[in-house]
């Protein structure tokens, strides 16, 4: 194997078996795989950021549970690279690849030839709104732990927090930063919160558990501007004439697949990803795409196990054993215990939502004109129907 080491700039060309573009859960989690199996081929991890190696689920939960930056890190780059025995390069983008001559050109002003490539670039934060440069190191995405790092310094004591977006980002980091000690105001144009994931009416129920917990919600709302308060606090002007005034604010209203290096090559990408087929390959074979940037057979599924399933696939793949990947009927498990919530939303409009219950405890099922079931959504105590319902519904990627 080769000698493995990290560096942040590379000044001569050179050459590996396989480079991951991408130091996330997806390509950290496809090397780590190789490895496992007794893949002895170089790797070649490219890093934009710092390459430290985390849980990103972990991002909108170390606020509750007091975590910062350093206990969220399971490794820096350095131990990374020691561990998969690989060359991780961190703080570098790469620029263009070119498919025709395996190649790619890095910032550093490096190239680096491979065999295969991976494109495990992820997704970006989407920030539809125009922030004030004066007020721009006081508003925030979260999308790695370099922005949870920011965050978290800009957070060292009880604040005035806005999220604006009711996704599943922003009512995760709500109900965390409300545990961790924070006054949260949520504004988000939808009528509830996790209109992607829940029917209306369960939405309803997560508010009234956020509005008894004391997060204030601005829903129906939309943000107009933002300006510098006289008393030094970020001023929020609501489309209906509100105002409201916060310490920081944070951005959390989706994600974008990152495909412009793909579409840049000559590749097939959309609004969905980088188009691949099941065994993860682009149009151009050695090359193949992982993770949130990939549209596999028509299908972005940005949660841990599709992502882990899609993993082991390519994995076996490339050493070998051509492999489809395959998703099961896998809900998402939001984290907001101030009112647990399992969803598994259909993938296609629903005929009718048949929806049981009362208080905090709601099942809703998705049925399709024939009255099977597309989907579903549980809440507080009817939870406990995931797995007897995950077993009824249609795969997502059979």
């Amino acid at each position: 194997m080769p000698n493995s080491h990290t560096t942040s700039s590379t000044p001569s060309p050179h050459s590996t078996a396989l480079a991951i573009v991408g130091t996330g859960m997806a390509g950290v989690g496809l090397a780590r795989t190789l490895r496992r199996q007794g893949d002895t081929r170089t790797i070649t991890l490219i890093s934009a950021d710092s390459g430290d190696d985390y849980s990103k689920p972990l991002l909108s939960t170390g606020f509750a549970k007091r975590l910062g930056p350093d206990k969220l890190a399971q490794r820096d780059a350095s131990a990374l690279a020691d561990e998969l025995n690989a060359e991780v390069i961190t703080h570098t983008q790469v620029t263009h690849l070119d498919v025709d001559n395996q190649t790619l050109h890095l910032s550093s002003g490096a190239t680096l030839r491979y065999d295969d490539v991976v494109l495990a670039t992820g997704a970006a934060p989407r920030r539809p709104f125009s922030v004030p440069s004066a007020l721009a190191e006081r508003c925030f995405t979260v999308n790695d732990l370099d922005d949870y790092r920011h965050l978290h310094e800009a957070l060292t004591q009880p604040s005035r927090v806005a999220i604006i977006g009711a996704g599943l980002v922003g009512c995760e980091f709500a109900n965390d930063l409300h545990a961790g000690g924070h006054q949260l105001t949520v504004i988000a144009p939808e009528s509830a919160p996790l209109p992607r994931l829940l029917p209306e009416p369960l939405g309803h129920a997560l508010a009234n558990a956020f509005h008894a917990a004391g997060i204030r919600l601005a829903l129906g709302r939309s943000l107009d501007t933002l300006s510098q308060a006289a008393d030094n606090a970020v001023a929020l002007h609501l489309d209906n004439g509100e105002r409201h005034a916060v310490d920081l604010v944070l951005f959390a209203t989706g994600l974008i697949p990152r495909t412009a290096l793909a579409e840049a090559a000559g590749l097939t990408v959309s609004a969905s990803g980088i188009h691949v087929d099941r065994h993860l390959r682009t149009r151009q074979p050695n090359v193949y795409a992982l993770g949130d940037a990939a549209c596999i057979d028509g299908v972005n599924a940005m949660y841990v196990q599709p992502l882990q399933a899609s993993v082991k696939a390519l994995a076996a793949t490339l050493t070998g054993t051509p492999t489809a990947v395959r998703f099961g009927a896998w809900p998402v498990v939001v984290k907001t215990p101030l009112l647990p919530i399992v969803a598994y939303p259909p993938t296609q409009p629903p005929k009718r939502w048949r929806i049981e219950g009362d208080g905090d405890d709601f099942t809703a099922l998705a049925e399709d004109k024939d009255g099977r079931l597309i989907g579903f959504a549980l809440t507080g105590g009817c939870v406990r129907r995931k797995v007897e319902l995950s077993r009824a519904a249609p795969t997502l990627l059979g």
